[in-house]
C-alpha cells in the first residue's frame, strides 16, 4: 500500500505539472464545470418557481441532492479520469507496456490522471450545501453527517467500479471511447429523487443496479435523519462493486491478444 501511495504521488504531481503548462486553460476548465453546475441549479429553481415540492422533496432539499451529485460525480471524475483512456490504450497497443509494468494494472489505468478540472464540481457541490442545509429546514446531527460523508465516498466508489466495467468493455469493441456516456446517463437519473419513481423502480434502483446510492441514499442521511440500514447497504454495495468491477477486469485482460495480434 505505501508503495502505491508513492505512486500515486508521482501521479498526481505529474498530472499537476501537465495542467500547469497551460494555465489559462486550467482555470478555464475549473471555471467551466463551475458555471455548467450553476446552469443545473438554474434549471432546479425554474422547476420549484411552480411548485413547493416534488415527492416530498422541497426546493433546500433538492439543493441537498444536487449537491450530492455533485460530490460524487467530482470525486470520481477527479481520481480515476484515466478509465476515459481504456478503449484507446487498447487500440494503439498502449496496454501492452501497462501490463508489463511491475505495478497494478488496474490500479495505473484508474489513477494515472488526477483530472483538476473537477474542483469546480466538488465546490459546486459544497456551496450547494451550505445553501440547501437552511433553505431544507432540516437539522441533521454528527451521526447523520458522519454517516453521508461515508455514503457520498461510497457513492463515488461505485460509481468508478460501473465506469470501470464499462471501459472495460473496450477489451472487446476497441471503438467504444464513447461508453462513458452511459455512466453518466446513470448519474442523470440519479439527479432525481428516489421517491418519484414507481415503487418497483425504487427497489430496482436500490437492490439491483444501485442507482440510489450515488445521490438519493446519502442525501438522505440529511433530510431524513441517521438510518443504520442504508448506511450498511451503501458500504456492502461498494465493496461488492469493488470485487466485481475488479474481477471483471482481469477476467477481461483474459482476453487481450496485445497489439500485435
Amino acid at each position: 500500500m505505501r508503495r502505491l501511495l508513492r505512486v500515486y504521488r508521482v501521479f498526481f504531481t505529474s498530472s499537476l505539472s501537465r495542467e500547469l503548462e497551460f494555465r489559462a486553460n486550467f482555470f478555464a476548465k475549473i471555471l467551466q464545470n463551475a458555471v455548467w453546475a450553476g446552469f443545473f441549479v438554474l434549471v432546479l429553481l425554474a422547476i420549484y418557481h411552480n411548485t413547493d415540492s416534488i415527492a416530498g422533496w422541497n426546493r433546500g432539499m433538492a439543493f441537498l441532492l444536487t449537491a450530492t451529485v455533485f460530490l460524487v460525480s467530482g470525486l470520481c471524475g477527479a481520481f480515476s479520469m484515466g478509465l476515459m483512456e481504456i478503449p484507446s490504450l487498447v487500440r494503439m497497443g498502449t496496454l501492452d507496456f501497462v501490463i508489463a509494468r511491475p505495478i497494478d494494472n488496474q490500479f495505473w489505468v484508474s489513477f494515472r490522471r488526477f483530472n483538476f478540472d473537477q474542483f469546480g464540481t466538488i465546490a459546486a457541490g459544497v456551496v450547494m450545501l451550505v445553501v440547501g442545509l437552511p433553505l431544507s429546514g432540516m437539522h441533521p446531527g454528527p451521526a447523520a453527517w458522519l454517516a453521508y460523508g461515508v455514503m457520498v465516498v461510497a457513492g463515488a466508489v461505485m460509481f468508478y467500479c460501473v465506469n470501470l466495467m464499462l471501459m472495460t468493455l473496450g477489451i472487446w469493441w476497441v471503438r467504444v471511447d464513447n461508453l462513458w456516456v452511459l455512466g453518466d446517463t446513470a448519474m442523470s437519473i440519479a439527479r432525481f429523487p428516489i421517491e418519484i419513481f414507481p415503487r418497483a423502480m425504487i427497489w430496482t434502483l436500490t437492490f439491483i443496479v444501485p442507482i440510489a446510492l450515488f445521490a438519493s441514499m446519502p442525501t438522505q442521511q440529511l433530510v431524513v435523519g441517521f438510518d443504520a440500514a442504508r448506511l450498511i447497504l451503501a458500504m456492502v454495495w461498494a465493496l461488492v462493486g469493488v470485487a466485481v468491477s475488479r474481477g471483471f477486469w482481469r477476467y477481461a485482460l483474459g482476453f487481450y491478444s496485445s497489439a500485435s495480434s
